[in-house]
């Protein structure tokens, strides 16, 4: 018989997380006896990207379609990764494919839903139709988890009152913010806002938009981490592919998007991990 990743358990034992706690937001009042972690940014949460990806550097096979390409190992670490943040942000394209529950289903995590993370789904023009049926709300309606904060760019009078109705009915709520003058918006100013709603650290888990865009110069030195699990498949081409745009120097040659430091590479069942650090002393 399958087993039902949406409620199966997990177990990640002290032994299993001792090389991912110097990435994690626990770190923040330690001193690593390697590398030194760069000073916090006070305005932000503490900020970490992950996701995992094939061989190819591929997400899934589809635009749209979810395709679990983890070992058993590497779903455990997520769960772990998930109890050490307040929030876990998505986009709004995972939100619509994949119908996610983002809670943490670690064995003898504390239950209840104050002991969850908070769904953050970044929707600027509030695409996602938001129903009873929607698996954010389904835990929160069984206390497993939290219903969603959605980050948009329209006014409360532009939103569909349907949406907000449901989502203010299991706890949840719109976070409007303005966009640029290009429509886009912006990444600094989201975490910012976040952060004065109380969300101290930020896991970023996708999709693929949200992690090429957190890998561009202007936003990766606001991560705090990265932790990316690399599994031993090879999707093809056509899928969602994490690759950042090249930068150009002054002369218009071509220069490396972006390298970590710090860096740790951790097995994880038939998976590999990598840890690290874009963040540079200031």
């Amino acid at each position: 018989m399958a087993t039902n990743v949406r409620t199966s358990t997990f177990t990640f034992s002290p032994t299993q997380r001792q090389p991912f706690v110097p990435y994690l937001p626990a770190s923040l009042s330690k001193t690593s006896t390697t590398f030194p972690s760069p000073p916090p940014d006070h305005a932000l949460p503490f900020l970490s990207l992950t996701y995992a990806t094939s061989i190819d550097s591929t997400l899934s096979l589809t635009p749209g379609v979810y395709h679990p390409i983890s070992s058993p190992q590497s779903m455990a670490l997520t769960h772990y990764l998930r109890a050490s943040y307040s929030a876990i942000l998505i986009g709004v394209g995972t939100a619509v494919a994949d119908n996610p529950g983002l809670n943490c289903r670690l064995e003898n995590h504390p239950p209840g839903a104050e002991n969850q993370p908070r769904p953050v789904v970044v929707d600027p023009t509030a695409r996602w139709k938001i129903n009873n049926e929607c698996q954010f709300l389904k835990l929160a309606r069984e206390g497993k988890g939290k219903a969603p904060w959605i980050v948009t760019s329209l006014t409360a009078s532009q939103l569909p009152r349907e949406n907000l109705e449901v989502l203010e009915q299991h706890g949840g709520k719109y976070i409007t913010l303005p966009t640029s003058p290009s429509g886009r918006m912006d990444w600094r100013l989201i975490m910012q806002s976040l952060k004065s709603e109380g969300l101290d650290s930020i896991l970023i888990d996708g999709g693929g938009k949200v992690i090429n865009d957190w890998l561009s110069p202007e936003n990766k030195q606001m991560l705090d981490s990265v932790i990316v699990t690399v599994a031993p498949t090879w999707l093809g081409r056509g899928g969602v592919v994490v690759c950042p745009e090249r930068r150009m120097d002054e002369q218009g040659n071509a220069q490396v998007a972006a390298r970590a430091w710090d860096v740790r590479w951790v097995g994880c069942g038939e998976d590999i991990v990598m840890c690290g650090r874009f963040k540079e002393f200031v």
